[in-house]
């Protein structure tokens, strides 16, 4: 079992869910990954439901204000939400919420690049994320999906020190960002022509031990079928999905 005690900065290490429904969600989740749900009163009327597996924090999700899209939020891991958010801003980012306490255990701030994904910063304190990643049902991967990825590049090249590393999977140019030169801590890749009005976005990858009898599970619990299981050569079988209430997130059988 893969599991993190810190987190190097510069490396995603949690992710939460606005839903409109978070009840119906709560339940879609336990069911797909066999997660346990804690809730956690977070001021009048908010609640912040934890994810657990094994014990250990996974994942999350909150009720989102009414009329906002449903969506899977990605965190990385700072030294300093207001350093690195203020950096976002010069580097011609915004920054949607100015970096702020969470009670007492983070900072947080969130940011979007210049082609308009966004992503949260996250300052640990008392939690420093996910409790275990990489293992089935837990995070392992996130993507940047895109219209412009050698600007991405250069933006998130510059505000986290990550280095592009181009490649091909099979037949998509796909991009790996490095940390330290020699860690992937993430993906990105071109939105393609055909994708439509696809807006840009982090996707966010859980991994499971059988991507088929997982997707098809989702479906019997409501869930939308993006993308139907496929292999990425060199990576695993993949799936893309849309919860019940509109969240798109994916799942991989990562290779062996």
């Amino acid at each position: 079992m893969t599991v993190i005690e810190t987190y190097v900065p510069g490396t995603f290490c949690w992710a939460d869910l606005g839903t409109p429904d978070a009840a119906a969600a709560k339940r879609f989740y336990t069911h797909l990954f066999g997660w346990s749900a804690e809730d956690r009163p977070m001021g009048p009327d908010a609640v912040y439901t934890m994810f657990h597996l094994d014990g250990r924090a996974v994942a999350a999700l909150y009720q989102e204000q009414a009329g906002a899209p449903p969506h899977w939020l990605s965190y990385i891991s700072v030294d300093a939400a207001d350093e690195v958010a203020r950096r976002a801003s010069k580097l011609g980012g915004s920054v949607l919420m100015d970096a702020f306490d969470v009670l007492d255990v983070g900072r947080m701030a969130l940011i979007q690049d210049p082609g308009g994904a966004v992503v949260a910063l996250w300052e640990p304190k008392r939690h420093i994320g996910s409790g275990i990643v990489g293992e089935p049902n837990t995070l392992c991967w996130n993507e940047l999906v895109t219209a412009d990825t050698a600007r991405a590049g250069k933006f998130f090249g510059e505000l986290l020190g990550w280095r592009s590393d181009a490649q091909r999977l099979g037949d998509v140019a796909y991009t790996k960002f490095m940390r330290d030169g020699t860690t992937a801590v993430g993906g990105m890749m071109q939105i393609g022509p055909g994708a439509g009005p696809v807006p840009p976005h982090w996707l966010i990858y859980f991994a499971v031990g059988d991507c088929d009898a997982s997707a098809t599970r989702a479906r019997d619990l409501g869930a939308r079928t993006v993308t139907p299981p496929a292999d990425i050569p060199g990576a695993g079988r993949f799936a893309v999905l849309e919860d019940p209430q509109g969240a798109v997130f994916a799942i991989i059988r990562p290779a062996m």
